[in-house]
Parts: structure tokens; sequence; C-alpha cells
């Protein structure tokens, strides 16, 4: 299949995972406050498609972009980068 397009990927830890084949995602990122000129740690949650229901919480995983799912998932998890301990 052909991909249009630049789909973004996000790296992220699995925070959730009770509702069937949906994951949610917290990704970090850092951003220089602009007055203080001090490193913040930002964080964004993410609902992503997991469809053989593989991930578990604390799993970290890399979501790509997608078409919309439903209300809320706009992601699907493209694969698990590091299994939890």
């Amino acid at each position: 299949m052909d991909q249009r397009g630049f789909n973004r990927t996000i790296k992220g830890v699995v925070v959730s995972n009770k509702m069937d084949k949906t994951i949610v995602v917290r990704a970090e990122r850092f951003v220089k406050h602009p007055v203080f000129h001090k490193y913040v740690r930002k964080h964004v949650k993410y609902k992503a498609h997991d469809e053989r229901n593989q991930s578990k919480i604390g799993d970290t995983v890399l979501i790509i972009e997608s078409r919309p799912l439903s209300r809320e998932k706009r992601w699907r998890m493209l694969e698990i980068l590091e299994k939890a301990k």
C-alpha cells in the first residue's frame, strides 16, 4: 500500500490499556521557557489503536498518525520498542 504524504511518529509510554484495542500513550518533550530560559518537561496523552491488544502498561511504543478512527483516536501503534519490566 502506498503511503500518502508524511505521517508523524511519536515515541511514548503506555499508561492505560483498559479499553478494547485502544491504548493511552504519554509522550514527553522538552520546551524552553520563554522568560526563565530553563527547559521544562511537558507531556501529552494520545489515544492509539492497538489491533492485537499486545501492549501492556509501561511498554515504550512507537505510534504513527493515521486517519480518524473514532472521536478521539487519530494514532495507530506501529511497534513496541521496549517491554515493561
